[in-house]
């Protein structure tokens, strides 16, 4: 990596760290801060999640093209800045809003927290993967420090809540204060020319490109699997506050389940550096279909198992299958589809289903950890995610196929020779 590489590497990974420093102090702890300073029942809050999922759902394709269009400009970026410095005196008033009236308040939130982070890190993730390949880093290595910035976070927002919850969201914007410093100092000289050496002129796409995603039986195949794996984000809605009924003391379960937290996202950020090097050696769909079961494993296993220990460890597995599963998607969505459509691809094919299940599933989660369960609900879910894995084993493309055929996308890449010369003799 040589020095301009370091400067990539270095800014990227500390925007990383600081958006999910941002997210993690108002969310990582927000189940139990609905439940016992708001006051809300499980079905309340699964109804938030689906508001949460459905602005998402909405948000991310919309992101997803425009950052295929700006390439490697900033501009959303920015505007994800400022959402992020807005979010803690947000979340201040949110719980007052919830109170006066859920739907409204539920809907308002769905809003912002869903274009904030649920959309905005698909936008951050894939500009830092994009960038990566352009400047020979691996993304898993810049992404590792997100992590590092949601334990961070965790492991003070689990004893905050039982003081005084504004301190988590007081943490929350001036995180955001400082990733909008480091954006703004982030060099994108000649951001074009970058693109268009490896990807053609990334302006040049048109919502016809986007759309022909949707006639690719490999595009398909790809959201059967997401359609699983998605389920974990349901899975972790909710899980701190089924963690903190195994303890007698409930403000004991709050501060033991930040501790938890932070542990598991410390493993997984160790989890991200290796990862590029496990799903090298046995390829993109091998990846995806091992955090595939891991993930089953994880969630079947929490339905199965009682006592905090044991249920920790449960939680833990979510550091082995997390990071293979980030690493593995970018890689498979590289070697079979166009690479100037990685935002498009990313937000739809995987944050997009993500958000559609997760606004499907939520409420039906929240019913059904109030009427039979944690338990039995986490099994449930955990078979749904056995029978896509198994389907998937079928339907995913082999890695030997990325060089045997080109796909028909992928011709778009040539765009305007004139335009894409001039381009590269700028860089």
């Amino acid at each position: 990596m040589n020095s301009g590489s370091r400067k990539y590497y270095a800014s990227l990974s500390a925007l990383l760290f600081f958006f999910f420093f941002t997210w993690s102090s108002t969310f990582s702890v927000v189940a139990i801060w609905l439940r016992k300073y708001v006051g809300l029942e499980g079905a309340d809050t699964g109804f938030i999640f689906s508001c949460i999922s459905i602005v998402a759902l909405c948000a991310q394709p919309l992101y997803g093209f425009m950052q295929d269009k700006l390439g490697l400009r900033k501009n959303l970026l920015l505007f994800i800045a400022i959402l992020l410095i807005a979010s803690g005196p947000f979340f201040m008033v949110f719980g007052s809003l919830l109170k006066w009236n859920v739907f409204f308040g539920s809907v308002l939130g769905g809003l912002f927290i869903g274009m904030t982070f649920h959309a905005g890190i698909g936008v951050l993730e894939s500009y830092t993967e994009r960038v990566s390949r352009l400047r020979n880093f691996e993304y898993g290595k810049a992404r590792m420090w997100g992590s590092l910035g949601w334990a961070a976070a965790t492991f003070f927002a689990g004893r905050n809540i039982n003081i005084d919850p504004d301190y988590n969201f007081i943490m929350a914007t001036i995180s955001g204060v400082i990733f909008l410093i480091i954006l703004l100092n982030l060099k994108t000289a000649n951001a074009d020319a970058y693109n268009s050496l490896e990807h053609g002129n990334p302006s040049a796409i048109t919502v016809s490109d986007a759309l022909q995603l949707f006639a690719l039986p490999r595009f398909w195949a790809l959201i059967l699997f997401v359609l699983g794996t998605c389920v974990y984000s349901v899975y972790d809605q909710q899980f701190m506050v089924y963690f903190a009924h195994q303890f007698q003391d409930e403000k004991l379960g709050n501060e033991m389940y930040g501790y938890l937290n932070s542990l598991q996202v410390f493993l997984e950020a160790g989890g991200m550096f290796l990862a590029p090097f496990i799903v090298n050696r046995i390829g993109a769909k091998n990846g995806l279909l091992f955090a595939s079961s891991v993930m089953a494993l994880r969630i079947i296993g929490s339905g199965l198992v009682d006592g905090p220990i044991m249920i920790s460890a449960m939680k833990l597995l979510h550091a082995v299958e997390l990071p293979i599963l980030l690493i593995a998607i970018f890689k498979y969505n590289s070697r079979h589809f166009d690479k100037r459509l990685s935002s498009t691809l990313y937000l739809v094919g995987f944050s997009c289903i993500t958000s559609v299940v997760a606004s499907v599933l939520s409420p039906l989660a929240g019913w059904g950890y109030d009427k039979i369960g944690f338990a039995d609900t986490y099994l449930v879910m955990g078979a749904f995610v056995v029978i896509t894995t198994v389907l998937s084993a079928f339907c995913l493309r082999s890695d030997k196929n990325d060089e045997q055929s080109t796909p028909q996308l992928e011709n778009m890449a040539q765009g305007d020779d004139s335009h894409s010369k001039d381009l590269t003799a700028k860089a």
